[in-house]
C-alpha cells in the first residue's frame, strides 16, 4: 500500500515544523506534557531578564544559519516501527530551489524488492507514481500535502524542511530557558505549542517537540536531530529520529547516508504511461 510511503513523506515535511507569526514575548510558567513516555517539562524564567531582546536575537542567529542552496541531492535511509509492524526504505531526494522536490522510495514491497514509489513535488502540484503492486500515477494540486499530513505548509516550507532549515520560526514564544549548554524556547501557535531545543553556543537544533493546541486532537510529534557535519560552510543534521502519536505511536528514523550541495539533480523522471490515472 501507498500508505507508509506517505507517512515518511509527512516525517520529513514534519522534522522541522512549528507554528506562525510573532505577536508578543513574556516571560511565564509553562508546562507542556508528552504523550506515552514523557515527564512534563517546566520552563521558568527570572522576570529580570530582557526576555524579548534575548528572544529575538537568537532568533536571528537561528535565522542566518539557514542552509543557502541552488540544488540539494540526498539518499535516506529510513526506518520505522508502529504498533503493527516495522519496515526500512531508501529514499533518494533530489532539490531544486523554488522549482521541483523528487523522492523515490526503493525498498521491500509486497517481498519483491525494487522501486516502490516516485514524487515529484512543484509550487502547484504533486505527483505521485506508484511501481509496486498497483501500479498508478496520481497528481494532485499542492494543498493534498497538507490535506494528508494535517500540517500547514507551503513549496518554500517543504524545501526548508527537507535541507534542515529551521522554519516557522517568527513565532509567538512565550517563554525560554537559557542552560549552560542549552537554550529552551517555548511557542504557542494556531496549530501546535513547539518547544524547541538549541545549542547554546552555535544555535542548531537538537530537539522539538510539538503538541496540539486543539487538546481535542491529542497529537503530538517528538523531533530529535543528530549527526550534525559539515556541509559546505554549512552544518546539517544528517540523523533525525520522528515520534509520532495521536490514537497510535508511529516512531520514523531518517538516517543521511550521502548529502551534496549545488551540484547537478541526480534523477528526473515522467510517469509512465500505461499506469492507471487516479
Amino acid at each position: 500500500m501507498m500508505k507508509q510511503p506517505i507517512l515518511i513523506l509527512a516525517a520529513l515535511v514534519l522534522a522541522a515544523a512549528s507554528c506562525t507569526t510573532v505577536k508578543k514575548t513574556q516571560v511565564i510558567q509553562e508546562a507542556i506534557t508528552k504523550k506515552d513516555t514523557a515527564q512534563t517539562i517546566v520552563i521558568k524564567e527570572s522576570p529580570h531578564v530582557d526576555s524579548e531582546a534575548i528572544v529575538k536575537e537568537i532568533l536571528g542567529k537561528v535565522t542566518l544559519s539557514k542552509i543557502a542552496f541552488n540544488t540539494f541531492n540526498a539518499k535516506i535511509k529510513v526506518s520505522y516501527e508502529s504498533a503493527e509492524k516495522s519496515d526500512n526504505y531508501t529514499v533518494y531526494l533530489g532539490m531544486k530551489k523554488d522549482s521541483v522536490i523528487l523522492i523515490k522510495v526503493t525498498g521491500t514491497f509486497l517481498g519483491i524488492p525494487g522501486l516502490g514509489l516516485e514524487a515529484k513535488i512543484k509550487k502547484d502540484s504533486v505527483l505521485i507514481v506508484r511501481h509496486a503492486g498497483e501500479k498508478y500515477v496520481m497528481n494532485r494540486p499542492i494543498n493534498y500535502l497538507p490535506e494528508v499530513t494535517q500540517i500547514p505548509f507551503d513549496f518554500a516550507t517543504i524545501q526548508d524542511i527537507l535541507i534542515g532549515n529551521p522554519v516557522f520560526i517568527d513565532s509567538n514564544v512565550v517563554s525560554y530557558k537559557a542552560g549552560a549548554s542549552q537554550l529552551l524556547v517555548l511557542m504557542v501557535g494556531d496549530v501546535f505549542k513547539h518547544l524547541l531545543t538549541l545549542d547554546n553556543t552555535d544555535y542548531k537544533v537538537l530537539h522539538s517537540k510539538l503538541d496540539d493546541v486543539d487538546i481535542q486532537r491529542n497529537r503530538t510529534c517528538d523531533i530529535t536531530f543528530g549527526n550534525y557535519q559539515a556541509m559546505g560552510p554549512y552544518r546539517f543534521a544528517a540523523y533525525r529520529s520522528i515520534s509520532v502519536a495521536e490514537k497510535s505511536k508511529l516512531d520514523i528514523y531518517l538516517d543521511f547516508k550521502e548529502f551534496t550541495l549545488n551540484e547537478p539533480l541526480k534523477y528526473n523522471f515522467e510517469p509512465p504511461k500505461k499506469y492507471k490515472r487516479k
